[in-house]
């Protein structure tokens, strides 16, 4: 087979509108995994927002968690995590308030936002991803500059109306390339879906970046391959059609 490795976003992706793995999907990742194809999430959510669809699936692979601060060589084994200077926190936290927006922050200790925020949780908890959510265009755009500001910052999204904050350099293409150094493999014999702004360094960097039918524009125009939505079995299509083929 050329492809090796499937990474797979999970909002917008593997997980249809009602956060759902389709039986169709689950079928055809089956099919590759029992194929020696190494499945391998890679998503925004934290661990154990994660780990539940990886054991539907028995995934035993590596798994890449918010957006790759947090790397596991296997679903039980952590390998690496990056987290957050706490000033860097608490300037995002600042802006989140001055704006007025929705913010939310994983942290290894749990995920926060404004309404389990405290003080306290600053200086005692480790910090690896932040993000805010606004309708507001111009808002969004206006904390974007600050945060650009602030540097030592890997900013992007999971969806058009928010922004997703990680330490600078890392991102799904990071975890990705660590995964595939683990199996001896090269990158260009890798696969990357996914729909969102988060995954597209890792699209851009696989051997078949693929964007989902639902994906923002800016991924779908730089992806290799555009498939189906994530309600019409996309990932399926993938598998069958470029996986277990040989692309």
């Amino acid at each position: 087979m050329k492809y090796k490795l499937l990474a797979l976003d999970m909002d917008g992706t593997l997980l249809n509108d009602e956060q759902q793995i389709t039986p169709e999907t689950e079928k055809w990742i089956r099919k590759a995994a029992a194929a020696g194809v190494h499945v391998c999430l890679s998503t925004g959510r934290g661990y154990h927002e994660a780990i539940a669809y990886g054991e539907q699936l028995d995934l035993g692979t590596p798994m890449i968690t918010v957006n790759g601060s947090e790397i596991w060589r296997t679903p039980k084994e952590l390998h690496s995590r990056v987290l957050l200077d706490r000033s860097l926190v608490a300037g995002m936290h600042a802006i989140a308030q001055e704006k007025k927006v929705w913010f939310w922050a994983y942290s290894v200790e749990g995920s926060y936002n404004e309404t389990n925020w405290i003080p306290e949780v600053l200086e005692r908890n480790q910090w690896m991803k932040f993000g805010y959510f606004t309708k507001d265009d111009e808002v969004r755009q206006d904390i974007k500059r600050r945060l650009q500001e602030l540097g030592g910052l890997e900013v992007t999204n999971s969806s058009p109306y928010n922004l997703e904050i990680n330490p600078a350099g890392i991102s799904k293409a990071s975890g990705i390339r660590t995964v595939c150094d683990w199996f001896g493999l090269d990158l260009s014999e890798a696969v990357a879906v996914g729909d969102s702004l988060n995954d597209l360094a890792a699209i851009e960097a696989a051997g078949l970046g693929v964007a989902m039918g639902n994906a923002q524009e800016a991924v779908k125009a730089k992806a290799d391959v555009v498939t189906a939505t994530n309600n019409e079995d996309g990932i399926a299509l993938i598998i069958r059609d470029f996986i277990l083929t040989g692309g």
